[in-house]
């Protein structure tokens, strides 16, 4: 199944329509514009051109039969394909210290043979998605918002070899995905990765008995609790409850698995720049596997 890039939306909610449907298990590729929505072809051009209703587009709904409310869905990165160039903008008032910048600019990217050149740095890509996620089971969210339902989750550990698992709301669970980066250092300081069009190979799975509140994501090593909130501390307390939460769920008492926390846990920011600022904690898989965590 290929979705093309021209059917996007703008925000979740459970109202929008799938432009298409797949089986459970089924393979899925998405072509996605960048979080300009390929608007930006120039370093000339300026940043009041752009018509900011387009930004943050995520290619989708698909609609995964079988998937119910209450169920997860398990999405699983196999590849991403970027464009031949990813663009990066600095921008009055955006980033963490958008408040000294003066004066818009845009930075043209080259991007070629998993390198991309920034100036005369030869920056190996480590492409992720910043943009993932399904309907809520009520309101709407910008796609430029991370939440409980994924979102704008702008985080480094949602690429390659990766998998996110995410609650179900609605029936289908209407997944979408979009805003891929060459690359993005934790955080995001300044508003963009290194921000490019790129084709995105998914398997999707329905999983009925792991369910997840927020965003999960595993690999073979690591399980990480991802949390959004208002301010970096809230989803960093947020992230914590969410493994404590976890762990006594596993048979652990409070204190037990706050002290196991403090061993093994590493607390890590996301991104701070997005309307909600999100943090993830990651813990070693082994170790709760070995306390009877099972991820079907």
């Amino acid at each position: 199944m290929f979705i093309k890039n021209d059917q996007v939306i703008y925000s979740f909610k459970p109202e929008n329509k799938p432009v298409a449907e797949v089986e459970n298990g089924s393979i899925i590729t998405f072509q996605t514009c960048d979080c300009f929505a390929n608007q930006i072809i120039s370093s000339e051009q300026s940043i009041d051109s752009l018509d900011w209703n387009r930004v943050n587009p995520a290619t989708g709904p698909v609609f995964i039969r079988g998937a119910e409310p209450g169920d997860s869905l398990k999405v699983s990165i196999l590849k991403i394909k970027l464009a031949n160039s990813g663009v990066m903008a600095a921008i009055p008032g955006f980033g963490v210290l958008g408040k000294r910048v003066e004066k818009a600019s845009i930075k043209i990217i080259p991007i070629n043979e998993n390198v991309a050149y920034f100036n005369d740095l030869l920056l190996t890509v480590k492409p992720m998605i910043g943009v993932i996620g399904v309907a809520p089971k009520e309101g709407e969210f910008p796609c430029g918002t991370p939440g409980k339902h994924g979102g704008n989750l702008d985080t480094n550990l949602v690429c390659e070899g990766n998998e996110i698992i995410l609650p179900v709301n609605v029936p289908g669970a209407l997944l979408a995905l979009g805003d891929i980066h060459a690359r993005m250092g934790d955080g995001e300081v300044w508003v963009t990765g290194i921000e490019t069009a790129a084709e995105v190979t998914v398997k999707v799975e329905v999983l009925k008995n792991f369910k997840v509140s927020e965003p999960v994501i595993i690999n073979d090593d690591i399980v990480a609790f991802l949390a959004s909130a208002d301010t970096l501390d809230e989803a960093v307390e947020k992230a914590t409850q969410y493994g404590v939460d976890v762990l006594t769920d596993l048979g652990l008492d409070l204190n037990e698995a706050g002290m196991l926390l403090s061993a093994v846990g590493d607390l890590q920011i996301s991104q701070v720049v997005d309307p909600l600022k999100t943090a993830r904690l990651v813990m070693p898989r082994w170790i709760l596997t070995k306390y009877g965590l099972k991820i079907e």
